[in-house]
């Protein structure tokens, strides 16, 4: 079993699977106890070859893998590639790896469900089975045990059968350019940057006191950049209750903060939220944040959202792709309301399997009906 734990050994492997049409890769990393994901595993396999590499080996530079993911001519496979993509994204600074390829994108497009689990399409596409044991382990700790890199490696191994089945199977129905623009969306650098002053956005908020806002918008600025900081998990800095409490209370000293009983920071930490506090209380009136109330539908347009989800879903099935690809549920709701919405289940090939039909549905030339236990599209006449 080969691991790798020097820039030597890393660049010949690199130089190695720089050579080939595609690498599977794959991420072992911890965030329990940190703000900025730790990398502590990385698996790549070629055609020949599966290799683990240690990323905390001690004195081992990352440069050749970095160079390996930016190689244009070598496709690199993932699944579920988002927190894989994100790990790159920060050692890369800001960029990704390109081009590549998602299989669990690929699944959805040939009628795999929503968001397929690895273990699912192992078992389904690879015709074999997945080892379990250490989906927990702590792959921070060193030495790994030949056990934890036979299943680290399984999974960068069973997935290149998984590729080249699924791709297989897309070019054969045409379809490969629906997953490259999901690619293209998923692999977005800009899905990554998250400004401070959007982090308020996460939290469960229950008013629109526009003042109240401004507070807890820049308290979580303040949490979002110490946590950064410190390397630290956000609710580790400031826990999102306490947060929305000191919004409420809006204390402006040190001492008024401390007074707190439930609160309990140490001395930058104190005056930061203070400061924070007092910035938010010195907005112009005019300038304050606020939450858009959204846009109560027409009376009747709930029922025929219902009516076009059945259709979404009878179409989705027919199609063998997922229900997610094609459209969502603001995109229905759109679409109940205004036949020419700007979604993208009304353009390409979305709009040929579902698009059209929704249309059509709206404007009474086709229906719905129960034939065989099973809903059915039926066409209206003297509607068309």
């Amino acid at each position: 079993m080969q691991l790798v734990t020097t820039t030597a050994d890393l660049a010949a492997l690199c130089d190695r699977l720089a050579r080939e049409r595609y690498v599977t890769v794959d991420t072992e990393f911890m965030r329990d106890r940190t703000y900025w994901p730790k990398l502590c595993l990385v698996q790549l396999a070629g055609e020949r070859e599966a290799v683990a590499i240690d990323a905390l080996a001690a004195g081992l530079d990352m440069a050749p893998l970095l160079e390996l993911m930016a190689e244009e001519r070598v496709l690199k496979v993932f699944h579920a590639c988002r927190q894989d993509l994100e790990i790159f994204w920060l050692l890369m600074k800001g960029r990704v790896p390109r081009p590549i390829y998602d299989t669990q994108v690929a699944a959805m497009v040939c009628g795999f469900g929503e968001e397929v689990a690895y273990d699912t399409l192992v078992q389904k596409v690879a015709r074999a089975r997945l080892d379990k044991s250490f989906r927990f382990t702590d792959w921070s700790k060193r030495p790994l045990t030949e056990a934890q890199l036979r299943y680290a490696l399984a999974d960068v191994t069973h997935l290149r059968v998984i590729y080249e089945r699924l791709a297989s199977r897309i070019d054969a129905t045409g379809r490969s350019a629906w997953v490259e623009e999901e690619l293209a969306r998923i692999a977005d650098p800009a899905q990554f940057e998250q400004p401070p002053e959007e982090a308020w956005r996460r939290l469960k908020i229950r008013t629109r006191d526009p003042r109240f806002l401004a507070v807890v918008q820049k308290l979580a600025a303040w949490r979002e950049r110490t946590a950064r900081a410190k390397d630290l998990p956000r609710q580790r800095v400031l826990r999102d209750d306490l947060l929305l409490e000191i919004a409420a209370h809006k204390p402006r000293t040190v001492e008024e903060l401390r007074s707190h009983e439930r609160i309990s920071l140490d001395r930058a930490s104190l005056a930061g939220v203070v400061a924070a506090v007092e910035e938010a209380l010195s907005i112009p009136a005019a300038d304050l944040p606020e939450i858009v109330e959204p846009v109560e539908p027409p009376r009747g347009i709930g029922p025929l959202v219902d009516m076009l989800r059945v259709l979404l879903k009878i179409c989705c099935e027919e199609a063998d792709v997922a229900q997610r690809m094609v459209a969502s549920t603001a995109d229905l709701e759109a679409i109940a309301m205004d036949d020419e919405a700007p979604v993208p289940a009304l353009t390409g090939w979305r709009r040929t399997i579902f698009g059209e039909a929704a249309l059509a549905l709206k404007q009474g030339r086709i229906g719905l009906a129960v034939k065989d236990r099973r809903p059915v599209v039926l066409s209206l006449p003297g509607r068309g």
